[in-house]
């Protein structure tokens, strides 16, 4: 009876391990989306707080506050976007690596015949989370 229930968990957690490998790429992917944002809202009040120091001068000072204000927004700005291609760069990547070493175990297993190599086969699945 304990090895039926064990089998049916195997399985259960087989069947979801393609569901759980789509959801770790999706999270990765929205947590890189919302540091984006949180960079960018950074950004934008760095920018307000330095326009106000700005306003305290006068002439050309003033010129060049404003304009290393602005280059700094920018260049915050793009900072972000590029972290946040990368995180989901970097999340593709591990996805792919997950399913090339899936393929690489699955084709070890293929030495093995019978419940052996079904049993190597399901612990692939779910090392590999496909």
């Amino acid at each position: 009876m304990k090895l039926r229930h064990a089998m049916l968990v195997v399985l259960g957690l087989a069947v979801m391990s393609p569901l759980y490998a789509a959801d770790m790429k999706d999270l990765k992917e929205d947590r890189a989306e919302a540091r984006y944002d949180a960079s960018k809202d950074t950004a934008k009040h760095d920018y307000e707080v330095a326009k106000q120091n700005c306003k305290k001068m006068s002439g050309n000072a003033k010129d060049v506050c404003l304009k290393d204000a602005k280059a700094q927004y920018k260049s915050a700005k793009a900072q972000g976007k590029a972290d946040e291609k990368s995180a989901k760069g970097q999340a593709k990547a591990d996805e792919q690596k997950m399913k090339a070493d899936y393929k690489a175990a699955k084709e070890r297993c293929d030495t093995l015949s019978g419940p052996a190599k079904d049993a190597c086969v399901d612990e692939a699945k779910l090392k590999y989370k496909q």
